[in-house]
């Protein structure tokens, strides 16, 4: 039997398969709330068979977006915008829903990637003052951060937990915080970004606190059955950052507080980082923190050949491989990987007849009279 094709438990929330839909930002809101493409696009995705579907990271607070055009749950309209999304494609999806939820710090106030995705200014259109552990800005010649005092601390705190209380509200299986790609809690876990003299910086265990406090949070704020996990930069790719031993260090933290999972990627902090890109260049990474800590591990990183993601988990080296970009591109992936291994996928029954004849038991329960 096909090792990426077997159940696997998230924590409580049982999966058909070990593929994990990465959170991939649409830049598509308004003021936050979810649009027709959100219903298009998660929709489309949620009949790909995929074990779970995580949608794109969530601000927690309109200064925590990326861009102005970043999904939100931080208001009574976000909340209603996005639940006339989940409405429509939980009830024909395949896979469960989870959410990423996000604060981007210092590299807030962007514009979208195809308008470039440089810094907006406080005084410019649409742009508005970040916030950071410390006053250093993302790169050279952007404008400077707010180094977040007691009360801001507090704020964000409450602002992750009152989102992760909304996502329980609209029905979302599960919850990712995030903690990679240079963002607000990445922030404060490398010494790239954060130079505070407090008990929030400075040694491994007082840079670790903030996003540990954070889970603590958002784990209080959801019922037992919800499993939340994080995904984290195992390296920022930069000498002197954030690595693979402090990666090590903050899952065996995370395993004392019951999460369910650690997502493995890498970088984002520095525009200084030298990132190797390969096929698979960030297994290492997550097979390093299974083997030490023993936590469930998901893969991810230019894995999108089937057989590659079979044998990474035969290897014992992640427990489920997440795609993004491959996802994008092929949103079958899921139905083409389960042809290409010898295994059975779920399938909305409106599409069984698409099987290709030399696969007769690719759909589960499939089958297909005609008038």
């Amino acid at each position: 039997m096909s090792k990426l094709f077997s159940p696997w438990m998230l924590g409580p929330m049982k999966l058909e398969n070990r593929i994990v839909i990465a959170p991939m930002c649409q830049y598509s809101a308004v003021d936050g709330n979810a649009q027709d493409w959100h219903i298009i696009h998660l929709g489309n995705l949620a009949l790909s068979g995929a074990g779970v579907l995580v949608i794109e990271a969530t601000a927690v607070s309109p200064e925590g977006r990326i861009t102005p055009s970043d999904l939100g749950l931080y208001s009574d309209e976000n909340e209603t915008a996005l639940k006339r999304v989940m409405d429509a494609v939980t009830k024909h999806a395949i896979s469960p829903m989870v959410i990423q939820l996000a604060h981007a710090g210092r590299k807030a106030s962007s514009q979208t990637p195809w308008q470039g995705g440089a810094q907006i200014r406080p005084d410019e259109p649409g742009g508005w003052k970040t916030v950071a552990p410390s006053a250093l800005p993302h790169a050279s010649g952007e404008d400077v951060p707010v180094a977040l005092d007691e009360a801001g601390l507090e704020k964000v705190q409450k602002d992750f937990a009152a989102s992760a209380r909304r996502a329980v509200a609209l029905g979302f299986r599960g919850i990712e915080v995030h903690m990679a790609h240079g963002y607000l809690l990445h922030q404060f876990l490398s010494p790239i970004a954060n130079e505070r003299t407090d008990a929030y910086g400075g040694s491994l265990e007082n840079r670790m606190r903030f996003p540990l406090e954070i889970f603590d949070a958002v784990k209080a704020a959801v019922p037992e059955d919800i499993p939340v996990w994080v995904r984290v930069s195992a390296t920022d790719w930069v000498p002197g950052g954030w690595d693979i031993e402090d990666t090590v260090a903050l899952a065996h933290r995370m395993k004392e507080r019951g999460c369910a999972a650690i997502h493995v990627s890498s970088g984002g902090v520095s525009p200084k980082q030298q990132i190797p890109l390969s096929d698979g260049y960030q297994v290492p990474f997550a097979a390093k923190v299974k083997e030490a800590v023993g936590l469930p591990t998901i893969a991810v990183g230019l894995i999108t050949d089937p057989a590659h993601a079979e044998a990474i988990l035969e290897k014992g080296e992640a427990d489920a491989i997440a795609l993004a970009r491959g996802m994008l591109y092929d949103p079958r992936w899921p139905w083409h990987a389960a042809a290409q291994l010898g295994a059975e996928i779920e399938a909305a029954p409106q599409y069984w007849r698409s099987q290709p004849r030399q696969y007769k038991a690719l759909f589960k329960n499939a089958t297909v009279g005609q008038r």
